[in-house]
């Protein structure tokens, strides 16, 4: 193995730069001074070696380890730049300006690292894919200009385009790594005409495509190599869906061989976008994060069989680790931030990290560590980064305002630590003293970094939690209903709206005197109307005192009015004159009722007074009680009492129902059901508070308690 390099990481924020040195002392880089002036923006190569950054006025190319100061060119106004692979050319872009002379403004520049020098410059409009594409070794490099791919040999930089290959329509060109590069191009739908895709041999740009495909459904791609340059997959994207399901287009995913011995679509279960995808360091199988949320994740072999399906949860990032033994999965944007830890090997959980806001996450070249920061402007608080140990505690904290870049020094795997293949994986190192100053500041308090921090989580009633949570209430992760935009699985409800089966009033009539129908819920008392007179049309209230007051109330000599008046009216005036009839009771009796018939409508009435007044409709042999004019009413004129133990049905959960020993069971058969919740929390690997776990300890002493009331 080689000589190993340090682990490093730099930032970049808005009035600092800096190189950090990595575990366990995450100190400054000694002899690394920050400039004065805010730079633009910093890279490494892809090696390692070299470190540089651009200012303003210059652009300062450092030696990575040591941060010992190679160079400083004067270019001015320097947007981006990038390091060959091997770091022999820097390549620097500036924004075009129009030239007094009217000729191209060449701001695309090519200079050596060793000697400063400008080798070649080119015109570059978009920053978009602005930069050279290389192979490892450097003997060619690429770009892609007006539907025509040219090549070029870096050490004769003079010569010009020494090869080039025109494609129709071509959009975008990607160089495979490897030994034997080749390069995919794609071209866009267009006009009807399907979008493709071809793959050819580099030093054989002239013959015909070694791989080729066309489909469908693609207005824009995104194409990843494996790290051996012998397959590659596509990732296509519409604008608009067509199906009208998704708002931002639709999303396919095909996967091809250089050699052209092989090609596909994947095809994947879940309806819904494609989140992410990537390959494995092996070059042998890659994963795909895809789906409505909460979205499945599977891992691929290279002839696209499904090697392992992690199930449906709320992730849309997927990485491996660059030795390939282990697998983060992750929701970041709008989701909750949390990464799920897993050992590709055993392909079991290790951890769950709870990172919110991260706008950045990176695997660290050993393989033992991730990288999240907050950065500026996907967010402007919180910004910073933190370091974790795969198994999942905090390592370091840096917090700084107004941060935008953040990433680990590259370090081939040859010149890292070996990362073991199989058995138990390194233990974590003591955390820095970052952390603990933060933790005693209270800077992790309530945050998801705390250990002790209370688990977010959608809010569901109290009858829709625990054991007994109904599926509707329930993601689909958690074993509910699968959903999709459409609304096809959306489950009944509970209840209906229309009045229960039978429970209609007589002559098809609506219930309330309005016309329209109660809803009904099971175990409910029958819906009722909500004040006298308000019965079916033509029918005045039950109780006798309201048919005496409509009786004063439409003018004594009984007329007959009620009858023939508009309900809504009549049910209005019939209230009030149930209030004059209900102020009458001691005087005298103009129906004619003996003394002890009156006493009996008077303990009635009373009783309403006391409680809710109801109003009822009886059925007396098929007649709905009608008074109006007296034909229909009993020859005693008094409506027989209402058994309200038959009509009406308890209310459950009545605290005046139940003897105290009932009561105390009823509390610990809850207690019972907080616990077994609390139970389910930590089988989901939630982290529950000190009081909860102390609540699970006393499940023993309740169920004592319960077994000696005999419950």
């Amino acid at each position: 193995m080689a000589s190993q390099i340090s682990q490093q990481y730099a930032f970049r924020a808005q009035k600092s730069l800096g190189l950090i040195g990595g575990t366990p002392d995450y100190e400054p880089i000694q002899g690394f001074v920050a400039p004065d002036v805010p730079a633009r923006t910093y890279v490494y190569s892809a090696d390692g070696r070299l470190f540089a950054y651009t200012l303003p006025t210059v652009v300062r190319i450092f030696q990575a380890e040591g941060a010992q100061l190679l160079s400083e060119l004067p270019l001015p106004n320097i947007v981006d730049l990038n390091f060959s692979p091997r770091g022999t050319y820097l390549s620097t872009w500036e924004r075009p300006v129009k030239l007094e002379d009217g000729s191209q403004h060449k701001n695309l520049r090519i200079f050596s690292v060793s000697t400063g020098e400008e080798l070649t410059a080119f015109s570059q409009k978009s920053q978009e894919e602005w930069d050279l594409q290389y192979t490892i070794t450097e003997s060619h490099a690429i770009r892609l200009v007006s539907q025509e791919i040219q090549v070029f040999r870096p050490t004769e930089w003079n010569k010009g385009v020494v090869d080039k290959l025109k494609v129709e329509g071509a959009t975008s060109a990607s160089l495979s790594p490897g030994l034997n590069p080749s390069v995919a191009v794609f071209v866009a739908e267009k006009k009807g005409a399907p979008a493709s895709i071809k793959i050819y041999g580099l030093l054989s740009l002239g013959a015909s495509p070694t791989c080729q495909k066309t489909f469908f459904k693609a207005d824009r791609s995104q194409i990843k190599w494996n790290q051996l340059g012998t397959q590659v997959l596509l990732l296509t994207q519409t604008d608009v869906d067509n199906s009208n399901k998704s708002y931002y287009g639709e999303t396919g995913l095909y996967l091809l061989s250089a050699a052209g011995n092989f090609d596909c679509r994947v095809t994947l279960d879940k309806e819904g976008p494609i989140h992410d995808f990537t390959w494995s360091p092996n070059s042998k199988e890659f994963g795909v994060v895809y789906g409505y949320m909460p979205a499945k994740t599977v891992i691929f072999d290279q002839r696209v069989r499904t090697l392992h399906d992690f199930g449906s949860a709320p992730h849309n990032y997927i990485s491996f680790n660059p030795q390939a033994r282990l697998l983060a999965l992750a929701g970041f944007g709008n989701l909750a931030g949390k990464i799920d830890i897993f050992d590709r090997r055993s392909l079991t959980k290790l951890c769950t990290i709870d990172a919110p806001h991260t706008s950045h996450c990176e695997w660290s070249p050993d393989g033992r560590f991730l990288l999240t920061a907050t950065l500026s402007p996907r967010l402007r608080v919180d910004n910073g980064l933190k370091i974790w140990h795969c198994t999942g505690p905090l390592m370091h904290v840096q917090l700084v305002d107004d941060m935008y870049q953040a990433s680990w020094r590259p370090t081939p795997v040859d010149n890292v630590p070996s990362f073991p293949n199989q058995g138990p994986i390194a233990v974590a190192p003591p955390p820095h003293a970052s952390v603990v100053a933060l933790e005693l500041a209270g800077g992790l308090k309530g945050t998801a970094i705390s250990a002790q921090a209370k688990p977010a989580g959608a809010y569901r009633p109290p009858g829709a939690r625990g054991n007994a949570t109904p599926a509707i209430f329930k993601r689909e992760d958690e074993g509910g209903f699968s959903r999709t935009p459409s609304g096809q699985n959306t489950p009944s409800r509970g209840y209906s709206r229309s009045p229960a089966p039978g429970a209609g009033p007589p002559n098809g009539h609506q219930q309330g005197g309005q016309g329209r129908g109660g809803r009904y819920v099971p175990g409910a008392a029958n819906p009722s109307p909500s004040r006298p007179g308000a019965g079916p049309r033509g029918e005045s209230g039950g109780d006798k005192s309201t048919q005496q007051g409509q009786g004063q109330g439409q003018g004594q000599g009984g007329q007959g009015q009620a009858q023939s008046r508009k309900r809504n009216k009549g049910g209005k005036k019939g209230g009030e004159g149930g209030g004059q009839g209900q102020g009458n009771h001691s005087g005298q009796n103009e129906n004619g009722q003996t003394e002890n018939e009156t006493e009996n409508t008077n303990a009635h009435e009373a009783h309403a007074n006391g409680k809710k007044q109801t109003s009822m409709s009886i059925d007396l042999k098929g007649v709905n009680g009608k008074v109006g004019n007296g034909a229909n009413t009993p020859k005693s004129g008094v409506l027989p009492p209402i058994d309200t133990a038959i009509d009406t049905p308890i209310t459950p959960g009545l605290d005046s129902a139940l003897d105290p020993i009932a009561k105390k069971v009823r509390n610990l058969n809850k207690k019972l059901k907080a616990i077994d919740e609390l139970k389910d929390k930590a089988k989901r690997g939630e982290r529950l508070e000190a009081t909860q776990m102390k609540k699970m300890e006393g499940e023993a002493e309740i169920k004592k308690e319960l077994a000696s009331l005999g419950a």
